[in-house]
């Protein structure tokens, strides 16, 4: 039987203020030169209780990555020129793929609690920038969950594991670049030990304080983590975590606002086919 490696922080990244849309906070984390891949950016999105001012983000473009979109407390309206509608409250989620791209607006509402919400781009492999747009939203009850003494994982997408053999297969089952996404919340004390070999291991603090396998990671920070195959959680205080793990494209990135490619002329096109209204028409040759 192997020995468990345990995985130790390589990299810290403290999340900024950033702003987007109307009426909503966003703290942002994102590295377009290929830190995070297949990850590009994880917005935070928060506002108060009873704000109703709250104009959320009118329809705007993406071309070449996915997005998925994961509600803690409030809600957010999902409409695109696919003829999507839907809405989404606390614990559920929605996922777009843009593909050749796709034109939508989301409208976030609060409940008693606010709007806490987060959106993560996730980069698409060269291959499937130019593909189909879909769409797609998954409510809490859909949501796969372990729960032991003190914590509990709630898996959004892709494959988790604890070293105690149990798993878990998150509802959103095509994310780009073999992604998993999950939540889990801690009580102060407690712990939870995972099996997780993807290359790109990632976990984001948005409340309390925590150690993984033995390193402090403090509200706000994100941590990359180097090889190995295990993963120790423990809350110094209640705490929660974003927890990302897939594997990096290892392509060029070009960005430029909602659009990410490889190269600089594919964004030159992507802004002409947008200015030409043919962005979200199927390529053609």
């Amino acid at each position: 039987m192997n020995t468990p490696t345990p995985r130790h922080v390589t990299r810290r990244q403290r999340s900024q203020p950033s702003r987007d849309g109307d009426g909503v906070d966003i703290l942002r984390l994102h590295d377009f030169g290929g830190g995070l891949d297949p990850f590009l950016m994880l917005d935070e999105l928060i506002a108060a209780p009873g704000d109703d001012a709250i104009g959320g983000f009118p329809p705007h473009p993406h071309r070449g990555i996915q997005t998925l979109t994961y509600v803690i407390h409030g809600g957010l309206r999902h409409e695109d020129h696919l003829g999507h509608h839907s809405s989404i409250g606390a614990g559920g989620a929605q996922w777009m793929h843009t593909g050749h791209g796709i034109i939508h607006g989301e409208t976030p509402f609060t409940d008693v609690d606010g709007l806490h919400a987060f959106q993560l781009w996730i980069n698409l492999p060269a291959r499937d920038k130019l593909s189909e747009p879909t769409y797609r939203d998954v409510n809490a009850e859909q949501m796969p969950r372990f729960k032991a003494p003190g914590a509990e994982l709630i898996a959004l997408g892709g494959h988790w594991q604890t070293t105690g053999g149990d798993t878990l297969q998150g509802p959103l089952d095509a994310l780009a670049g073999q992604s998993a996404v999950a939540h889990l919340r801690l009580d102060a004390g407690a712990s939870l030990s995972l099996m997780n070999q993807a290359t790109r291991l990632l976990v984001f603090v948005f409340d309390g304080n925590l150690t993984a396998n033995g390193d402090d990671l403090t509200h706000g920070e994100l941590a990359s983590f180097g090889p190995g195959d295990t993963l120790v959680l423990q809350g110094s205080r209640d705490a929660q975590v974003l927890l990302l793990a897939g594997e990096p494209h290892h392509e060029p990135i070009a960005h430029h606002g909602p659009f990410v490619m490889n190269h600089q002329h594919e964004l030159e096109q992507a802004m002409r086919d947008y200015r030409d209204g043919t962005l979200a028409a199927a390529p053609t040759g």
